[in-house]
């Protein structure tokens, strides 16, 4: 396949940020997304130019580094499918495809396509932990746990910390990240000694740290690469609202 892709460059040579247009020829079909643009970068770095910055790990779609915002879409146009997932077949012959980066004030741009999402690690730093005994792990069966208990907590336990709800939430909310890491905690008995607290403290970093208010939209669940339901939203509220009204509140 031949494509023109446009691609958000900043730093460097283009310190104020703009769209930089590029032609690739010699796309196979069977390419993953990234891997088109590890070709387009080794072209650039063969013609002495600064190769395109962007985050990637694992590319198995576990790790959720790869935050690519793809013709308007976090992670592109495929539902539950991360940008090291997605696949050039999914794509036509001749197409103008728009990368850009996740845009949020929360997420500043570090580089190009890569912005820092240190946020998210100081949310979860506010809260989203447990307390246990140092020594030896416990043996997974040690604490029985009811199957639906465990399977609604393995689902909010699915989220990556992509960003992608950010990226396509209106508003720039991080609430359904924030849902998914209160909500497996608060179905998992290891998770209650914090319980009175934590939706309290976790809440509070998120606005902190400069994201916006969620306003009921459902774009994060559509964009989300992991599925991950808005009803962990409900939850967090539940947690949120018996927190405050209880008898512990959190004090700074």
């Amino acid at each position: 396949m031949k494509l023109k892709l446009k691609i958000w460059r900043e730093g460097g040579k283009y310190p104020k940020g703009q769209f930089v247009s590029y032609d690739i020829a010699g796309v196979n079909d069977h390419m993953s997304f990234l891997e088109m643009l590890d070709v387009l970068n080794e072209r650039l770095i063969s013609e002495k130019e600064d190769p395109i910055a962007f985050e990637h790990d694992c590319r198995e779609g576990i790790c959720g580094t790869c935050s690519l915002v793809i013709n308007g879409y976090p992670h592109g146009p495929m539902q539950q499918t991360t940008a090291c997932q997605l696949h050039m077949r999914n794509f036509r012959d001749g197409e103008t495809i728009t990368i850009e980066p996740w845009r949020s004030r929360a997420f500043p741009i570090v580089k190009d396509l890569v912005v820092n999402r240190d946020a998210f690690d100081r949310i979860i730093q506010a809260g989203g932990y447990i307390s246990v005994d140092t020594g030896q792990a416990q043996d997974g069966n040690a604490i029985p746990i009811e199957k639906d208990q465990a399977s609604h907590a393995f689902d909010a336990a699915t989220c990556i910390g992509c960003g992608a709800c950010v990226a396509a939430c209106p508003n720039a909310s991080a609430m359904l990240f924030v849902g998914a890491k209160v909500s497996h905690l608060a179905q998992m008995p290891q998770g209650k000694i914090e319980a009175a607290t934590r939706a309290q403290r976790m809440v509070a970093q998120h606005d902190a740290e400069g994201f916006g208010r969620c306003s009921n939209i459902t774009a994060c669940e559509a964009e989300c690469p992991k599925g991950i339901s808005v009803e962990h939203i409900a939850r967090l509220n539940r947690q949120y609202i018996a927190s405050t009204l209880g008898s512990e509140k959190v004090v700074e």
